[in-house]
């Protein structure tokens, strides 16, 4: 499977690296993004299994990345990891085509019960 992480901060994912592999799937194939821009550019070209986005990024935000992948007709499962959990949010995010989205922090048992909803 190839994931791609969409993140403003490089250390943030890291973490979600290291958390996924201690979630049990390290064995993934990982691609990175600055922002929802670039997710949006790299969805196109390394054809990922899964997004997992930041909310809030500069340049475009998940919401709005999540969005033009699904206006321009493309299904790849998409979930949010984010410190934005409020009800508001994660009803936004299910409206928009989002698979998930975990909070932080999260655990690794977040991200596979997460990942097996989306197998």
């Amino acid at each position: 499977m190839k994931i791609l992480i969409a993140d403003d901060s490089r250390v943030m994912r890291q973490i979600v690296i290291r958390t996924l592999r201690q979630a049990g799937h390290g064995g993934h194939d990982i691609v990175e993004a600055e922002n929802g821009r670039q997710a949006l550019e790299l969805v196109q070209t390394e054809a990922p299994d899964l997004v997992l986005s930041d909310w809030n990024m500069p340049e475009m935000n998940g919401i709005d990345c999540l969005s033009a992948l699904r206006a321009s007709g493309s299904q790849v499962p998409f979930g949010f990891v984010t410190s934005e959990g409020s009800d508001d949010m994660r009803q936004r995010a299910q409206s928009a085509g989002a698979a998930f989205l975990i909070a932080k922090p999260f655990t690794p048992e977040a991200f596979d019960e997460a990942l097996r909803s989306i197998a």
